[in-house]
């Protein structure tokens, strides 16, 4: 079985990337042999169709809704049970897998494409591409066009698997708002070494890159009458922290977890801004205050702290409810903080709440009301013991985020980076405002904190009549309020894009319908049952419409005659 072409082509157009895969295998022996299609995609992203042909015949996967697309597939396979072509393999992505009989000197094409909106984090956005073809490839290219209206600030590429003859396979182009990456080796240049046949291509070919930003209040632009509104404000003061660090020391954190969990704290201490509170409390069965206040963070409190995180050692159950009720106490009997400041607690546990209150539901319900939005709790899950989506509920319910953090060598890196993409609040109290009359399906527009390095998106439809999209922002800063204004006009905006020949048209409606359904999904995690229901519908809805893979769908994959007939690609998530 040879993979005689595998491409890659990625269209980035205003962060919203849309990537096809397309591997051309043939069967170059005298039966017939399986061939598989086996890729790696961000887990952010969702599958929006997928296809094989077979000597001309093509195979198309349809998109349903999951719960009839199971009905089906269970009639289908009373015999036995498939898992699925789509499951989780590390922290960043997922594997979409299948495999089919092809005849003697057959030929078969796979094409996979997928669409995710980039997320900038600590002043970048990345474009992760999961190269890893296990044979040489005769003709192999990744191809990735980059548009950027506001203009491209800086742009770099990296990979794990660079040598220097696969530098000269790549090739960069760049002007003003577009890029163009190639990167396209030889057989020659993909060997590991000339008398071998084994592949260097394994591993990560990552794009970073910023924009540049003039406007104040951010950038507006506007397609077929969809708009996206672009916000991120830089070198604004820096609100004081006050940051409870709750860390569990129970059991099962015993040897490295623990370990790797005081070196992250360590450097997360030299991070600490001279103005910022802090205090750990410790848990396992019993909760333990390493002081009974907040303390600032001068030089000998972080020196003791530094003291108190190499003595950390595990053992006992969990008492996740009484370390929280206690954390919050702590902020809420917090003396000589600073007038205006950003509290915050953040929880690293890797278990079932197993000592004290045991009921995750009661456990919520009792965080919810002591925080009253009065502070915004981070949950980090370590490993996989951890109920992901109880974290995952506490943490939306009360103004944060949840993130698994992988048990592997760089997860005191995973803790640190955590750390600093929370580390620099600089706004609260965001309201991103639109004419109601003109402006309908609106994505959120009411945001807690923004922290620097990170990047506000608001999304909606606008009106036929309008010419002249108004948009206000308010926001609080560290020194005063804040009121930004500014005018888009439509037809300006819209001639922007006329002329990308390499843009999909409607791409910013599907940029609006990929961000609503996120947002949905999101919000069905802490949303009663009834309204989990409206919320999932209306997701439901978006997802069969825009024909995204998510939580919600199923993409039915129907193989040639004779063999296991319809296969199921379904979206996985963190919480299982």
């Amino acid at each position: 079985i040879e993979i005689y072409s595998l491409r890659v082509d990625c269209k980035v157009t205003s962060r919203f990337a849309h990537t096809v895969i397309t591997s051309k295998i043939v069967n170059r022996a005298n039966e017939s042999r399986e061939a598989t299609f086996e890729v790696e995609l961000p887990k952010t992203a969702f599958i929006t169709n997928f296809s094989m042909s077979i000597d001309g015949k093509v195979y198309p996967g349809i998109i349903k809704e999951k719960a009839s697309a199971q009905k089906e597939y269970d009639t289908a396979v009373l015999r036995g049970q498939s898992t699925g072509l789509v499951k989780i393999t590390g922290r960043k992505l997922e594997q979409f897998h299948v495999s089919v009989s092809i005849a003697a000197a057959s030929k078969v094409t796979f094409e996979l494409t997928y669409e995710e909106l980039l997320k900038r984090q600590l002043g970048k956005f990345e474009l992760l591409i999961k190269v890893r073809p296990k044979q040489l490839v005769k003709h192999f290219q990744i191809d990735v066009h980059i548009f950027e209206p506001q203009g491209i600030r800086f742009l770099e590429t990296d990979s794990t698997f660079m040598t220097n003859e696969l530098t000269e396979a790549l090739t960069k182009v760049q002007n003003e708002t577009k890029a163009h990456i190639l990167f396209k080796p030889t057989v020659d240049q993909q060997k590991i070494n000339p008398e071998l046949d084994e592949t260097l291509l394994n591993g990560d070919f990552v794009v970073r890159y910023d924009v540049k930003r003039g406007a104040t209040a951010g950038d507006i632009q506007i397609v077929n009458g969809y708009f996206v509104h672009y916000f991120a404000p830089h070198e604004m003061p820096v609100f004081p922290k006050n940051v409870i660090f709750l860390i569990d020391r129970s059991g099962s954190m015993a040897g490295r977890k623990i370990e790797q969990t005081r070196a992250a704290l360590l450097k997360i201490l030299q991070d600490l801004r001279p103005e910022d509170h802090f205090s750990f409390i410790t848990f396992n069965s019993r909760v333990a205050e390493w002081r009974s206040s907040l303390l600032q963070a001068t030089a000998e409190n972080m020196a003791n702290a530094a003291g108190f995180v190499q003595t950390l050692s595990a053992s006992g159950g969990t008492d996740i409810n009484r370390a929280l009720l206690t954390a919050v106490s702590v902020l809420d009997k917090a003396k000589r903080l600073p007038k205006s400041s950003v509290s915050m607690i953040i929880l690293l546990t890797d278990g079932q709440p197993t000592s004290g209150e045991s009921n995750v539901e009661v456990i919520q319900e009792n965080i919810q009301k002591a925080v009253n939005g009065k502070y915004a709790l981070f949950c980090l899950g370590f490993g996989f013991d951890v109920s992901y989506k109880f974290l995952e509920k506490m943490a939306l319910s009360n103004g944060g985020i949840a993130r698994r953090i992988y048990e592997n060598a760089d997860a005191a890196l995973q803790l640190q980076g955590f750390y600093q993409e929370v580390a620099t609040p600089i706004l609260r109290k965001i309201e991103m405002q639109y004419p109601e009359n003109a402006v309908e399906g609106l994505t959120k527009n009411n945001f807690k904190l923004f922290f620097e390095g990170s990047e506000i998106i608001v999304s909606g439809k606008i009106s036929n009549e309008l010419d002249l999209l108004p948009v206000e922002i308010k926001a609080q800063t560290h020194a005063s309020d804040l009121t930004l204004k500014e005018e888009a006009n439509v037809k300006e905006k819209a001639q922007v894009f006329q002329n990308q020949s390499y843009i999909f048209g409607n791409f910013i409606e599907r940029l609006w319908a990929y961000l609503t359904i996120q947002q949905l999904l999101e919000k069905s995690i802490s949303a009663q049952e009834e309204d989990q229901k409206t919320l999932e519908a209306q997701a439901l809805e978006l997802s069969l419409r825009y024909s995204f893979v998510t939580p919600l769908t199923s993409m039915v994959v129907t193989k040639p005659a004779g063999q296991q007939q319809t296969e199921l690609a379904n979206k996985p998530t963190e919480a299982g």
